[in-house]
């Protein structure tokens, strides 16, 4: 007898709460292997594919694709076991009461499951081909043509993924964690609030809702010969709204936390760029795999960074401490059709200029294709950001929380300069780095600032250090 088993969308790591259905991978009635890939979503950090655990016939699908899903809200189920006979499939059907978390079920389809979901990087098996198999018996599997997608919104977590609360003397609604804590954290109590959802479930929108209300400032009420006007439906409905979401949302509350917490500074100089560029020729003059620019800049920050650890690290405002980090994950920002995303290089210190070239165009290149994962996307401890390549000079960029410096390079053009006494034309780039104030004073920003000008201005200044 086949079993139906519920898959979930699985934690996808680094506190991730939710993503966004991009494209189904499956359909109703299909055959899917263990492991295979189900669903592509979108997460704040990264497009991710996401594999079933499970081996079957795929028997209902939850949530259509542009739809947003909690972490633990079901994706699929699937009927495994059994012999794969039309009756059994049609028992299967959508409407069936899955087996997920019943321990027999479980162990009787234990050679159509392939372990535990790894956060971030799908099951524990092996990976399998991706295939779409269908054949005239599973016909009675698929759903009816009238039978849409399940909402998410009916989505009501088991009992051990969620409360019951008490509201409003009706029937206890029962709401997901990621709600609940919502709520706690913005000391709104649930009791109060009366849920949209089926059966009185308290959504997300409704607790947001009732969030907002609370927040609302109260106005004194408008004098009776003069009521205020209320906007048309015309104004209030003027201008396109584009949701913060996905990429967008990620990068708009990171950059207001960094601009809310960091009380942050900015200092720039202009350097003479040309023995960098002319060693970087050199280089690459010389054969072996050619040496990036940004590879070199990168070597740079790193010995910088050896010389005034101050920037690189973080503050723990709840300890108020600050924590010097012992190695360097430099995060380097990169625009792509999704935004702006910030790739870190692992351990940028023990890199030579080919092993970070090398690195920094397998993330770029990841990038474009919406490949990195969520562990390309974290851990950085200071970022290099190369805003040249848009064509501008100078930049005050907000530093990438929670680190406590960027370095920002302006393109590298010609332009008037003294050198050796006499007007030159040379190669001349802007230099600036902003930094968190409460790690360090001007001086030692300043100092951080000059010595990579003056490695940029003489790479054999880096000699003294190797």
């Amino acid at each position: 007898m086949a079993q139906v088993l519920e898959f979930k969308l699985p934690d996808l790591g680094e506190g991730l709460t939710e993503a966004e259905i991009v494209r189904w991978l499956v359909a109703v009635g299909d055959v899917v292997a263990i492991d295979q890939p189900v669903v592509e979503v979108e997460t704040a950090k990264a497009m991710v594919e996401v594999p079933c655990p499970y081996g079957g016939v795929v028997t209902a699908r939850y949530g259509e694709e542009g739809t947003e899903l909690p972490v633990g809200a079901p994706l699929l189920t699937v009927a495994v076991g059994g012999t794969g006979a039309p009756e059994e499939l049609a028992e299967a059907a959508p409407g069936a009461a899955p087996t997920v978390g019943e321990t027999a079920a479980e162990s009787a389809v234990s050679s159509e499951y392939s372990g535990n979901v790894l956060v971030g990087y799908g099951t524990a098996g092996p990976a399998a081909r991706r295939r779409r198999v269908r054949h005239e018996s599973h016909a009675a599997a698929k759903a009816p043509a009238s039978a849409p997608v399940a909402a998410p919104t009916a989505v009501a977590a088991p009992a051990p993924a969620a409360e019951a609360v008490p509201g409003h003397g009706g029937p206890v609604p029962v709401i997901s964690p990621l709600v609940r804590k919502l709520a706690r954290d913005r000391g709104l109590d649930l009791r109060e609030v009366r849920g949209s959802g089926p059966e009185g479930l308290i959504l997300r929108a409704d607790v947001e809702l009732a969030i907002a209300a609370l927040e609302r400032p109260v106005a004194a009420p408008a004098p009776v010969a003069a009521p205020a006007a209320a906007p048309s439906a015309a104004v209030a409905a003027a201008g396109e709204r584009v949701p913060l979401r996905g990429v967008r949302g990620a990068v708009a509350d990171k950059l207001s936390r960094s601009r809310t917490e960091i009380p942050d500074a900015t200092c720039w100089v202009d350097a003479d760029a040309t023995e960098l560029m002319a060693a970087r020729a050199a280089m690459n003059a010389a054969g072996g795999p050619k040496i990036s620019l940004l590879a070199l800049l990168a070597r740079i920050c790193v010995h910088a960074l050896a010389r005034f650890p101050e920037l690189n690290s973080t503050v723990d405002m709840a300890a108020r401490e600050i924590v010097r980090l012992p190695a360097v994950h430099l995060g380097f920002a990169a625009q792509t059709p999704r935004g702006l995303v910030v790739p870190v290089v692992k351990d940028a210190g023990t890199r030579t200029a080919e092993s970070l070239t090398a690195e920094f165009a397998r993330l770029t290149e990841a990038a474009r294709e919406s490949a990195l994962t969520p562990a390309d996307l974290t851990g950085g401890t200071f970022t290099l950001n190369n805003y040249g390549v848009f064509g501008v000079d100078g930049s005050t960029p907000i530093i990438n929380h929670p680190e406590a410096a960027m370095l920002g390079v302006g393109r590298i053009i010609p332009k008037p300069w003294v050198h050796q006494g006499e007007l030159a034309v040379r190669q001349v780039v802007q230099l600036s780095l902003t930094f968190d104030h409460r790690v360090c004073d001007g001086g030692t920003a300043g100092g951080f600032l000059r010595y990579v000008a003056d490695c940029v201005e003489q790479p054999a200044v880096l000699l003294r250090t190797l």
